[in-house]
């Protein structure tokens, strides 16, 4: 669950403090998508990132504004998100080969940049609680984590494909723990899936009763319905996968539907009210 901290106001406009660094960040995942040497590439990646940090920095810390204090909406919610899957490969990417990988974060990171540039959080000058802050970085948190779960699975479903398709090389590689279409074994990427499903699973769960403690009073709003109906389903699949053994499809199945809860909770709802119905929450 993502609190919200109280009354807030829309900007009318991104202050130059956000859209310097947000237009360096989608100019450099622009150039990441295109073709070149890996190292040039690798380069803009990085460059668009750590954009990308500096205009989530200037958004959620109202860089620019007369009024001071926390901002918050569904396009840097989304945009925190993505940035924290690109940090995650980034550093996986050193030891694990992931080709393919590239292009696709960088489109992503470029459409997240520009939707928090077109659409910057909401003013909230008070915070219900000190410990409010601490809740939201692990609601982001978890958000990165299950993202990069996310991208592995759909890492292993086009793996998975390509072997029941009859792709003996690929059959033979995957079954004896070889190297697979995408430079890993389909163990390893399943192995990956869960090791980030673990760990969004606990800090998740720290979020959400962190949300409970600070919250007053408690709520049960559309957010935290939709996050604790998240967190069941991951529950559910971690337990699955302990006593029952779930793999493959069905634990993927079990990710995707979780992590579409998790996105409704706070991305989801926050987009109905500021894009759809114009208006801050309640």
């Amino acid at each position: 669950m993502i609190l919200s901290p109280g009354p807030s106001s829309l900007p009318s406009s991104a202050p130059l403090v956000l859209a310097v660094p947000s237009a360096v960040a989608v100019l450099s995942y622009a150039a990441a998508c295109l073709r070149g040497s890996k190292r040039r590439l690798g380069l803009a990646l990085i460059v668009g990132w750590l954009a990308q940090a500096v205009a989530l920095l200037a958004d959620n810390l109202g860089w620019g504004l007369a009024e001071r204090g926390a901002r918050f909406g569904f396009a840097p919610a989304l945009s925190a998100t993505i940035w924290m899957v690109i940090a995650v490969y980034a550093v996986e990417s050193r030891w694990l080969p992931l080709p393919g990988a590239r292009r696709v974060l960088a489109v992503l990171g470029m459409a997240a940049a520009a939707l928090a540039w077109a659409f910057p959080g909401e003013l909230r000058p008070h915070v219900a609680s000190a410990w409010a802050p601490l809740h939201w970085v692990l609601g982001f948190a978890s958000y990165g984590l299950f993202g990069a779960a996310v991208l592995h699975a759909l890492m292993w479903r086009q793996g998975d494909r390509q072997l029941r398709s009859g792709a003996r090389t690929v059959a033979r590689a995957a079954l004896s723990d070889g190297p697979s279409h995408m430079g890993m074994p389909l163990m390893k990427i399943e192995s990956l899936i869960f090791r980030f499903v673990r760990a969004g699973f606990a800090v998740l769960t720290v979020a959400i009763v962190l949300g409970w403690w600070v919250a007053s009073p408690w709520q049960w709003d559309h957010k935290t319905v939709f996050s604790v109906l998240a967190w069941l389903v991951f529950a559910a699949l971690l337990a699955g996968r302990a006593a029952l053994g779930w793999r493959g499809r069905i634990a993927t199945r079990w990710l995707y539907a979780g992590s579409a809860l998790l996105l409704l909770a706070y991305v989801g709802s926050r987009f109905v009210l500021e894009v759809v119905l114009r208006r801050p929450p309640a």
